[in-house]
């Protein structure tokens, strides 16, 4: 599905429009009232940033808190909980703008997943917000951050060739879409809620690998997903800051960093989401795919990893990709077998319309 360039087509994405017009009136606003405009000017590194990590957000099956939460926490040496706590807050402008120019052109989602992946994240990220993140040390939320988008880099730069050509996908799992979805999105949620992404990458590659989903169906369900549990997480963090303070606090500047990168992302995010449709996904993914795996080697050096840290934070990438292989080779298994028995799902019947 092409970006809209009729008339009827703009009018289509009037919800769109509404939300860019309301976001920056308060945007503004916010600036006006509390004289913040030294702030922003401050804090122009990040919104520099978020001008390539929100493009990333929209065309990628990657929050755009996977470009901040890098510069925050490894180039400006800020503690992860801030970057985990600016992933999720600028997400809930970037990857929500995303979302609703995706919702407003009607591209295609994989709502039989996404709807019980949905209510898992706002049952898993709640919790691991409570429960999980807070006693998890600053090292170990770099790590995790770094474990988790090096094992996606890793299997793209493997297998990008197959993903990219995916075409429909694969009903031979519909009837468990329920406890897939609501699956990973509770353990999606647990683990976006320690590093402000990843919830994005998991019902991804859940798609990709094991459902064999078109990448114009598997991304933008990722994004929807990221979208909500941004949303859910940040303000988990914010209802959790006021009952315990002293544990749960939210550092000022997360704010004054949101602040700069906010009117970027609300529309980075977007501008990714419709060039994705227009040009080669595979350059796009392959770079991020590099970088991904960069930031784990800058990560491992930077923090000086050695001896049982280092082999935990290497067999983290090797079991994700054990489990990403596990996922490949079943959903191999079922395409091949979708095949022999002559069962097309109706998405791949109408791959041809969705792919236009």
């Amino acid at each position: 599905m092409s970006a809209p360039t009729n008339p009827s087509s703009f009018r289509q994405l009037r919800p769109f429009w509404l939300w860019l017009a309301a976001f920056y009136a308060v945007w503004l606003l916010i600036l006006y009232w509390g004289d913040l405009w030294s702030v922003v000017a401050s804090h122009w590194p990040i919104a520099l940033a978020m001008s390539f990590g929100s493009y990333i957000a929209g065309s990628t099956p990657m929050g755009g808190g996977t470009v901040g939460f890098p510069v925050l926490v490894l180039l400006f040496e800020l503690p992860g909980s801030l970057g985990r706590n600016f992933g999720l807050a600028v997400q809930s402008i970037g990857m929500v703008s995303a979302s609703i120019y995706i919702f407003s052109a009607r591209r295609p989602l994989d709502w039989g997943v996404l709807r019980p992946a949905l209510l898992g994240s706002l049952i898993g990220t709640p919790l691991g917000a409570a429960f999980v993140a807070p006693s998890i040390p600053d090292l170990w939320v770099k790590l995790t951050f770094g474990v988790v988008w090096a094992s996606f880099g890793i299997l793209h730069l493997i297998k990008i060739r197959e993903l990219v050509a995916a075409q429909g996908e694969s009903t031979r799992f519909a009837p468990w879409n329920g406890p897939i979805g609501l699956g990973v999105g509770f353990l999606g949620g647990i683990v976006s809620s320690v590093t402000g992404v990843g919830i994005d990458m998991m019902i991804y590659a859940t798609l990709a690998l094991l459902y064999r989903a078109d990448l114009k169906i598997s991304i933008p369900t990722s994004v929807v997903l990221m979208a909500f549990t941004s949303l859910v997480g940040i303000a988990s963090n914010v209802a959790l800051s006021y009952v315990r303070p002293a544990m749960y606090a939210i550092d000022p500047e997360v704010f004054a960093n949101w602040l700069a990168a906010a009117p970027v992302v609300a529309l980075g995010a977007p501008i990714g989401a419709i060039v994705v449709n227009r040009l080669p996904r595979a350059p796009t993914l392959l770079i991020v795919s590099a970088l991904c795996v960069g930031q784990f080697v800058w990560t491992i050096v930077q923090e000086r990893v050695t001896g049982t840290t280092l082999a935990g934070a290497l067999l983290g990438v090797i079991g994700m990709n054990v489990l990403f292989q596990l996922l490949y080779q079943w959903g191999r298994g079922v395409h091949v077998l979708d095949g022999l028995q002559g069962h097309e799902s109706p998405v791949q019947l109408a791959s041809g319309e969705l792919n236009d």
